[in-house]
């Protein structure tokens, strides 16, 4: 019988894996807007929140900056409810085997 669970060394060996991608990612990248960045609790994921005013560029600059630097190619534009002009952005790829996500919301004044 081979085993087939996922243990806590897999996933500490997983986020590892993804801080590692995330200082090569800034490394290559020093000029991109500052964002904030998780590490997910599993391990293999990172996710990129643009929350806030971004000193030096608008909400879809800055998202669009790093979607763009990052070939994030699985992008989603979501109207926000109530017919406001907010939208919530998403964009994301596999780099490795790291699942790398950046999310932003706008508030529709940089809409493109």
């Amino acid at each position: 019988m081979t085993r087939g669970w996922i243990t806590q060394a897999d996933r500490e060996r997983w986020q590892r894996d993804a801080v590692r991608e995330l200082a090569a990612i800034l490394d290559a990248h020093p000029g991109l807007p500052l964002i904030a960045w998780a590490v997910g609790q599993s391990g293999g994921s990172l996710a990129g929140r643009i929350a806030g005013p971004v000193p030096g560029a608008g909400t879809r600059a800055a998202f669009t900056a790093w979607q763009q630097a990052l070939g994030l190619e699985d992008v989603l534009e979501v109207p926000a409810a109530g017919g406001g002009s907010a939208v919530w952005l998403r964009a994301s790829a596999r780099r490795g085997s790291v699942r790398i996500t950046v999310t932003a919301v706008t508030d529709g004044e940089d809409a493109s």
